[in-house]
């Protein structure tokens, strides 16, 4: 077997990579294009605002957020505004980390962890929008896409404020420093916490006068101590990473405790309705059955995880200024290596994996099990046009059963697995981690998120 610092040396022969602090040319022209673009809309809506707002972006893309956070809700995607949206995330992705590398931000489990979190918070607040819980005047702040923008903000606040305020003490490892840096970040996560309350969900009560509090007091305190308790237990952690995620977790206790609050005293919605029926079944297959998936995956992969923790290196990323083009010239020679060796396996462990197998087939199972059993309906003309045809292959069968959305259902497990096959297979530049941490978010994006939406609606009858 070859040895590793025998494999490097060879490898150092070979053309280096682009170093992670330089922007690669076509990254630049991304970020450029993105500046360019966005002064030529803001000009435009200065100097044309007939045709750049009110006959293009305002039919296409605010006009169906209102709609959607209106008393009928539950507006559908149009194709245009679909391209739009997919579009923007891409180039955002292929933007943000190109400048997040620059900035040399944080880009390990423990991010991945965080974002996660954050993710799973959109949902929350989504339900609740659907439960009415908002004020007309501030409920489209918790429509797709507005929403993920509007945490966005959150994220980059509690973030700055925690690097900035507590960061200075992440390389001292004394007991002293982590005490200063923990006394600091309860205080200002709890201030922002606090001021998260204040602002997105005091205004509401006024809108609900038969609303109970209980579980809203003890969700309170519950979210507080949470935050108290997830600081103690991330103590090791970068202070960026440790706010943002004691923060979300936080954020999310608060927010479940007016879904139980709901549950309790449920609130008369804007179309009149009032829920009255509590359904807690459909968690058992929306979240066991991935979470079963997970479990697996989790076994499989974790001891191999360990053991290339062992050596120091990250599960499929390559030594930093090793390029991919050498990497795979020299197959045969890094075969030998932990990362070719350990790699695939080990990614089946890792909190981007899961987080994207359970949020694909959570988002699956609850769309199968809100259309065919519950009647909701397919928001996405994509995903929409994939039900119909099962609704045709019903026909051709002589099911009477539901709407066909057990396709949606197998089409997104099918999905899911080529994109682990493809991701544990892929190796990447060590340059190229945010690029792929970020690749990852989108993926949850449009997969945890609506499908934990789903899930709360179900529960809740909104």
């Amino acid at each position: 077997m070859s040895d590793v610092d025998e494999i490097h040396e060879i490898l150092s022969h070979h053309k280096p990579c682009l170093p992670s602090n330089q922007y690669h040319p076509l990254e630049k022209v991304a970020i450029w294009s993105v500046l360019i673009l966005l002064i030529g809309i803001t000009i435009g809506l200065v100097l044309f605002n007939d045709v750049v707002w009110v006959e293009t972006l305002k039919p296409i893309i605010w006009d169906p957020i209102l709609k959607d956070a209106g008393v009928a809700g539950d507006a559908g995607y149009t194709p245009q505004n679909t391209a739009i949206y997919t579009f923007s995330m891409f180039i955002c992705v292929i933007v943000l980390q190109a400048v997040f590398r620059k900035l040399e931000l944080p880009c390990d489990d423990r991010m991945t962890l965080a974002l996660i979190a954050w993710v799973s918070l959109a949902p929350v607040l989504r339900v609740l929008e659907d439960a009415d819980f908002y004020s007309s005047e501030a409920d489209w702040l918790f429509i797709s896409p507005v929403i993920h923008i509007h945490l966005t903000a959150w994220l980059v606040v509690v973030a700055f404020t925690s690097h900035y305020l507590a960061g200075k003490w992440d390389l001292d490892r004394g007991l002293s420093a982590e005490s200063r840096k923990h006394t600091t970040l309860s205080l200002i996560l709890g201030i922002l916490l606090f001021a998260h309350w204040t602002m997105l969900y005091r205004p509401a009560y006024a809108e609900h006068a038969q609303m109970g509090n209980q579980l809203v007091i003890i969700g309170l305190m519950a979210s507080f101590t949470m935050l108290y308790y997830v600081l103690i237990k991330t103590r090791n952690w970068p202070a960026l990473t440790r706010g943002m995620f004691s923060f979300a977790v936080a954020a999310i206790v608060m927010g479940l405790s007016h879904w139980g609050q709901f549950i309790i005293t449920p609130w008369q919605q804007e179309s009149g309705r009032v829920a009255t029926e509590i359904t807690l079944w459909p968690i058992i297959i929306v979240i066991g059955i991935p979470a079963i998936v997970c479990y697996w995956l989790y076994k499989k992969g974790i001891d191999d995880a360990r053991m290339l923790k062992l050596t120091e290196f990250t599960a499929g990323v390559l030594p930093e200024g090793v390029s991919l083009k050498s990497w795979e010239f020299e197959q045969e020679l890094v075969n030998d290596h932990p990362i070719e060796q350990l790699s695939n396996n080990a990614l089946l462990a890792s909190p981007m994996v899961i987080a994207m197998v359970f949020g694909q087939l959570v988002d699956g199972f609850a769309t199968m099990i809100g259309i065919d059993l519950f009647g909701y309906g397919e928001k996405h003309p994509v995903s929409n046009s994939v039900i119909e045809l099962g609704g045709d292959v019903n026909q051709m069968l002589g099911i009477t059963f539901g709407e066909g959305a057990w396709l949606f259902t197998i089409l997104k497990a099918c999905l899911v697995g080529l994109i682990v096959w493809m991701f544990v297979q892929m190796r990447v530049e060590n340059r190229q981690t945010h690029l792929r941490q970020l690749i990852v978010l989108a993926v949850l994006i449009v997969g945890l998120a609506p499908g934990l939406r789903d899930i709360g609606r179900l529960v809740l009858g909104v």
